[in-house]
């Protein structure tokens, strides 16, 4: 029975997630078909939203960075299952989202507007290529152990949970953090820049670059040939002329 209701717990975790998820695309692109979006009618002074918003990034930017730290895990495991770990990271990381969603405020002002109409199909095209290649890496990394699910399903069999093993799988041959670069395109590509939308992508830039360096120390320390793919692989711009080389790593690994 412990077992079942964990499984239901990553599966619900998933399943709030993915809704989160494609609710962020409606809210960066801003889809009519969503109630609040990143941009609109201010609401309140300028000052007073600027604070708000900054301190709804902070909020999700501390959750998602101290939990995912190995210390966090450690001392997290000994009060809930080691299965249902990672689902409860990811539920936290959906319900700090929703949060930032719901209490976002707008904040006016135009930063740049493309009137062009090829640009503006450009920079659409870069936005939606962003969402797509997030969830397209998550997939060649394992899109089921990054979200949980994995690792319920294991336990639910009664199956020691195994880490994967370290690889670089088509796009991690050309940049070491694809899905942080789709985060980029799908942050920064827009016709229209407001002040909001440049302070959610400033913001949000700034954490993913720190983020980068403490997951590449974690992972150096989980995986020692991780050093090597780091010299051989740039982190965010591609060298097409030495995506070949990346092979060597798996083969030393």
């Amino acid at each position: 029975m412990k077992r079942f209701a964990i499984f239901l717990y990553g599966v619900g975790s998933y399943a709030v997630f993915f809704a989160t998820f494609l609710y962020a695309i409606a809210f960066v692109g801003n889809s009519p078909l969503v109630p609040r979006s990143i941009d609109g009618i201010p609401e309140m002074a300028f000052g007073n939203a600027l604070v708000i918003n900054m301190l709804l990034l902070a909020v999700f930017a501390i959750q998602h960075s101290v939990m995912a730290r190995p210390a966090f895990k450690a001392w997290w495991t000994r009060i809930i299952p080691q299965a249902a770990e990672r689902s409860t990271y990811v539920l936290l990381s959906s319900l700090a989202l929703i949060a930032l969603f719901y209490f976002w405020q707008p904040m006016g002002g135009v930063i740049w507007q493309v009137e062009n109409r090829s640009g503006q199909l450009l920079l659409s095209a870069g936005f939606g290529f962003g969402w797509a290649l997030v969830l397209y890496s998550t997939f060649l990394i394992n899109h089921f152990d990054l979200f949980g699910l994995r690792q319920v399903w294991l336990q639910l069999l009664g199956r020691p949970y195994m880490a994967l093993p370290f690889k670089t799988p088509a796009a991690y041959r050309l940049v070491r953090h694809p899905l942080y670069l789709g985060w980029f395109f799908a942050f920064w590509c827009t016709p229209q820049m407001t002040a909001a939308h440049l302070l959610f992508a400033v913001l949000s830039s700034i954490y993913i670059l720190i983020g980068i360096f403490f997951e590449e120390r974690d992972l150096i320390r989980v995986h020692p040939e991780y050093r090597v793919y780091r010299q051989q692989v740039p982190m965010l711009l591609p060298r097409l002329r030495k995506a070949k080389r990346v092979a060597e790593v798996e083969e030393a690994a």
